[in-house]
């Protein structure tokens, strides 16, 4: 991932990108869901309703709720194959067409001889989708099974409603088994709103670009020039020699982690530019920040491979 997108031109556009509506199981019409997140201050959401027959196969066009201060990407979570636990697999198909033809996925349990995940992952890529893995803890995840998904960009890492409602939001430990394996995926952190419980505005990316348009979002998305975070800011990474400087709104610890337990930490008082010496990171391929306010709330910039 590069670092310069933060001082670039344009403005970082903040958004959900799993949320579920009355066209699967969520509780609002896809209509009372966007004005919802533009009422939070939102800039844009991509509304994933589950991609199953149960649900008749839905990829609900939120295009009729864009307008000049809001916009929405199109996308379904998609289901289809098995894991090694026997559990249906979720992945977030971000920038689909209307028309992506289904898998064989009539309800929420897996199908014997149905589309595997690395296919129905490949064919959303193909189609110009932004591909994520959907909450790996919630689903039991293996590092087999997250292997198995070669046409992904990015690992959900943080979940707001698996947090909320199970507490097992969380796939850094996934993310970190693929980039040691020399798999250059992002992160993103969602909400997975459906409403009926307090699982939405809790965690979205923030992306970089000069409009606010589906287009240039999904772009940016697949260049990695976003972070994502529950309540903090990112506002610059920057490399010398021997030290990573961050430039963020107040924190108390920023920390930067590499390949096993490397990590260099700092903790203080309403920090907002500090630089972290990479000495104990010197042989890690790839280092990503993590900062915590004082609150305990977080953001995460995406992976960042040394080599450039």
């Amino acid at each position: 991932m590069p670092t310069s997108f933060f001082t670039t031109p344009g403005r970082f556009h903040r958004g959900n990108l799993h949320t579920h509506s009355t066209g699967s199981d969520g509780l609002y019409s896809p209509q009372e869901v966007c004005s919802r997140y533009q009422a939070e201050g939102y800039d844009f959401i991509a509304l994933t309703d589950h991609f199953v027959g149960l649900f008749d196969y839905p990829i609900t066009d939120t295009t009729d709720f864009r307008n000049s201060q809001f916009t929405t990407i199109i996308g379904a979570e998609l289901h289809t194959g098995v894991m090694g636990n026997g559990n249906l697999w979720h992945l977030l198909g971000i920038g689909l067409p209307l028309d992506f033809p289904p898998p064989h996925a009539p309800h929420f349990q897996s199908v014997d001889g149905s589309e595997t995940a690395a296919s129905i992952a490949q064919r959303a890529r193909d189609a110009g989708a932004f591909v994520a893995i959907a909450h790996p803890h919630w689903s039991g995840m293996s590092q087999a099974d997250a292997l198995s998904v070669t046409a992904a960009h990015a690992v959900e890492t943080y979940n707001h409603g698996c947090v909320v409602d199970n507490d097992r939001g969380e796939g850094f430990l996934i993310l970190e088994h693929l980039l040691n394996q020399e798999r250059r995926l992002n992160l993103i952190a969602a909400d997975d709103a459906h409403f009926n419980t307090p699982d939405h505005f809790g965690g979205w990316v923030m992306v970089k670009t000069r409009e606010n348009t589906s287009e240039a979002l999904l772009a940016a998305l697949k260049a990695g020039t976003y972070y994502s975070s529950t309540g903090p800011e990112i506002h610059d990474i920057r490399f010398t020699s021997d030290c990573i400087e961050v430039d963020c709104t107040a924190a108390a610890t920023i920390v930067v982690q590499g390949k096993g337990t490397s990590t260099a930490t700092l903790h203080g008082k309403a920090m907002t530019r500090e630089s972290l010496s990479l000495a104990r990171l010197r042989n890690s391929p790839w280092v990503r920040v993590t900062i915590v306010d004082r609150t305990g709330k977080r953001a995460w910039s995406n992976p960042i491979w040394l080599d450039g």
